[in-house]
């Protein structure tokens, strides 16, 4: 259980910089039978329909962080949106391991650390870089490599 709950923080520290991507990486996993949601109340993510939907959203976020008028991940509502966001992919990891009370509360946990780490990294990147583009992408290609690694080691 202990390798299911670091994970869950991991998922959640995805869905901390980027709100939807753990959620749809979790949802390909369960479609594609490598995480076993069907016994609990999180069986919709591995629905067909489910990933295509996470996907269409988690792209469409990653356009739109890159919009000078995005809000702060900061503000209450993107805040609250990635914890949720990361409590919802934590508690997919922990209910394949059987715990996805515990699962949730890592992932929620880890998409705090997550949103305050990523915007304190991101800053840092764009202001070695003089402008934010690059360090934007540099966040993403992060979070999508650890999501990726995620729901293959769980």
């Amino acid at each position: 259980m202990t390798t299911a709950l670091i994970l869950a923080v991991l998922i959640g520290a995805v869905s901390g910089s980027r709100t939807l991507l753990g959620p749809a990486a979790v949802s390909w996993a369960a479609y594609g039978g490598w995480l076993d949601l069907s016994g609990s109340w999180l069986f919709f993510l591995g629905h067909p329909v489910s990933p295509w939907v996470f996907t269409a959203l988690a792209a469409g976020e990653l356009v739109m962080d890159k919009l000078p008028g995005t809000p702060s991940r900061k503000l209450p509502f993107p805040f609250a949106s990635r914890i949720g966001g990361g409590a919802i992919a934590g508690a997919a990891i922990g209910a394949n391991a059987g715990a996805w009370i515990p699962g949730l509360i890592a992932g929620g946990l880890g998409a705090v650390a997550g949103t305050l780490l990523g915007y304190a990294a991101r800053r840092r990147m764009a202001a070695a870089f003089g402008r934010d583009w690059p360090a934007a992408l540099i966040e993403d290609a992060v979070a999508l490599a650890v999501a990726l690694l995620v729901v293959v080691a769980a």
